[in-house]
């Protein structure tokens, strides 16, 4: 008889942990994946989801966790009227440096909606690394940029044309984030920011951009081989540099230095 007691017991002890047991990976209520199944350190990371009931105003919980257990990252993302979900993370930084398998898990409203999926990222110095920066030819403008699939050799401005040419290698298709300083370019409609043209090749181009009030920030996408993009906006600065306003200064100082002495040298004198 006691053993039989025990037996049920037991049963019962399981039957109540598998109903109390959150479901990882359970797709029927919620699933969860990235765009990739690895990543090296700076590369974004998109991870995507959906649900199967979408609740109101419920967000989806995202965690990840490193490969020695610590906390990555937490955030809150709100559902679609689709019911899907996304949400952008960078590889790398102070809390993601460890080598190795990832853990992604989505929480949706109650322990029984969770779904997780895993990447493995190839390790990170840590920080963010600066980006590189380059002078813009005839100007005192250093400009800070990110390019893949090339190299970016110079930037020339084209006064006339009120635009920037930049002079690039591609070895492959590739992609060039650049910020750009109001103050060295910028394109206005009146008060209101207007449209850059972007031109790779000498062919119209898509283009991404964010706008602060001090600069202007473009991606632009380019195919293997391409040699110039040109930015064309509606005012670039003068290929004047401090040095060359300088020499500039003094030259016409000169000129009505001599041509003062000049005429003094012809009044007749008394």
């Amino acid at each position: 008889m006691n053993t039989h007691l025990s037996v049920l017991a037991l049963s019962a002890i399981i039957i109540a942990s598998i109903g109390l047991a959150p479901a990882f990976g359970q797709t029927d209520s919620i699933m969860v994946t990235t765009d990739k199944q690895s990543y090296a350190d700076g590369e974004k990371i998109l991870v995507t989801g959906e649900v199967k009931d979408r609740l109101s105003g419920v967000p989806v919980s995202l965690r990840v966790v490193a490969p020695n257990g610590n906390l990555v990252t937490v955030a809150q993302i709100d559902v679609n009227e689709d019911k899907t979900f996304s949400t952008e993370l960078i590889a790398g930084g102070a809390l993601m440096k460890s080598e190795g398998t990832y853990t992604v898990t989505a929480f949706y409203g109650t322990e029984h909606r969770v779904a997780e999926t895993t990447f493995t990222f190839g390790g990170s110095m840590g920080g963010t690394p600066a980006s590189p920066t380059i002078q813009v030819t005839g100007t005192d403008f250093m400009v800070n940029y990110k390019i893949t699939g090339g190299k970016l050799i110079s930037i020339t401005p084209d006064v006339e044309a009120h635009s920037l040419i930049i002079a690039i290698s591609a070895s492959q298709d590739g992609t060039l984030v650049i910020t750009l300083p109001r103050s060295l370019i910028d394109a206005k409609m009146g008060d209101q920011d207007d449209t850059f043209f972007v031109l790779v090749d000498g062919e119209e181009v898509d283009f991404e951009e964010t706008a602060t009030s001090t600069d202007r920030t473009l991606t632009i996408h380019f195919p293997a081989g391409a040699e110039e993009i040109e930015v064309i906006g509606t005012v670039v600065v003068p290929e004047f540099g401090t040095i060359a306003v300088m020499i500039l200064a003094v030259a016409i100082i000169s000129i009505i230095a001599v041509s003062a002495k000049s005429r003094l040298s012809i009044m007749p004198r008394y």
